[in-house]
């Protein structure tokens, strides 16, 4: 049995055993894997995409100069017309009616002037024998004026008859193709009301919708290419006729129409066509992932990696135009350099990471 004393010394001597017994593990640090990529300025190779649809240069939305009832309808959606073919026909009717009431008028003013004239020549035969004075003779003259000018007022309103006569037959207005019909036979229109679209022949352009952050970066683009999805591999030469000056109020974008140079019967209206901007960046520009931006205190940063310590460090860059899922950066990084494109919220300045294709290696720290 260990008596009173011995037990004390044991007490004191096995805590300085476990202090001697104790060795000092180094700390490790979290070795982070990371996606990365090598930046490089893209030598004017960065481009800006537009989706839009193929449309014709002219489009006619036509409608009846006057009002009336669709008694024929002669053409279907797609028919190819020329100028001057009849599209629909009103009921003439009516139109007839009134085009024989105002020739009705002009024989009645033909009259009145045949027989102001005979009152002025009477006139004229009893003034030179005494029997008239000459203030009669200036009523009748004045009569006779009066007389002509409603024959004029009469034959000019027969004419506006006969042409709203003709209005009731609407002809295409250029050759082209009818690509929308919105009214049908026996339906009630009004003047003016649009029944047909007319789409016509020639020039071809391609009608896009930008959104408000890209309008000069469409607007500064030198040079334009149009392809569309139909012809994979074949591409037109464009160019920015039309840029609206105001957001449509519905989709807040604006809408540009690209002229298409070169267009040919390949080109079918509304095929979905793109439009490619190949430098409007201009030749310094370097295009990430929009994984790789992170912002912190209001400015876009990313991780650039040291290639000899495999440690991450912050740098702001300045952004350009956002491209599909890239954005493209202006400033703040040089060619060559290697940025991390994934994984960026994980990080802090520092970090050691593992990029694709480089050895893990842990780093010792001294606590």
């Amino acid at each position: 049995m260990i008596r009173t004393p011995c037990l004390h010394a044991l007490l004191v001597l096995l805590p300085l055993a476990a202090a001697c017994s104790h060795h000092d593990d180094p700390a490790y640090e979290e070795v982070r894997p990371v996606r990365s990529t090598v930046v490089g300025a893209t030598g004017g190779s960065v481009g800006a995409t537009y989706s839009g649809e193929i449309r014709a240069r002219y489009e006619s939305r036509l409608g009846f100069r006057t009002s009336g009832k669709i008694v024929a309808r002669l053409v279907e959606v797609g028919t190819h017309v020329k100028r001057g073919q009849p599209l629909m026909q009103l009921d003439p009717a009516q139109e007839t009616l009134h085009a024989v009431a105002a020739t009705a008028d002009v024989e009645a003013a033909r009259s009145r002037v045949a027989k102001a004239g005979i009152d002025l020549q009477r006139t004229e035969q009893l003034l030179g024998r005494q029997f008239a004075s000459q203030a009669e003779l200036d009523q009748q003259r004045l009569a006779l004026a009066e007389a002509e000018s409603q024959l004029k007022s009469a034959l000019a309103q027969q004419q506006v008859k006969w042409n709203q006569r003709s209005y009731t037959e609407l002809v295409a207005d250029r050759d082209g193709v009818v690509t929308a019909i919105t009214a049908e036979a026996g339906q009630v229109v009004s003047a003016g009301q649009q029944v047909v679209t007319l789409a016509g022949d020639g020039e071809r352009e391609v009608l896009v919708s930008v959104a408000e952050s890209r309008v000069d970066e469409l607007r500064r683009a030198k040079a334009l290419q149009v392809s569309v999805w139909a012809h994979k591999g074949k591409t037109y030469r464009g160019q920015l006729r039309e840029l609206a000056p105001d957001a449509d109020s519905v989709t807040r974008t604006y809408s540009a129409r690209v002229t298409v140079a070169d267009a040919d019967a390949a080109l079918m209206l509304g095929m979905t066509a793109s439009v490619f901007a190949p430098d409007v960046d201009g030749d310094s520009a370097i295009r990430l992932p929009l994984g790789a931006i992170h912002h912190q205190d209001g400015q876009a940063r990313v991780w650039v990696v040291d290639e000899k310590t495999a440690r991450v460090a912050a740098r702001t860059v300045q952004l350009g135009s956002a491209q599909n899922d890239g954005v493209l950066i202006v400033g703040g990084l040089a060619g060559g350099e290697t940025v991390v494109t994934a994984g960026v919220h994980m990080l802090h300045a520092g970090q050691t990471v593992k990029t694709a294709g480089s050895p893990v290696v842990a780093q010792g720290r001294q606590p």
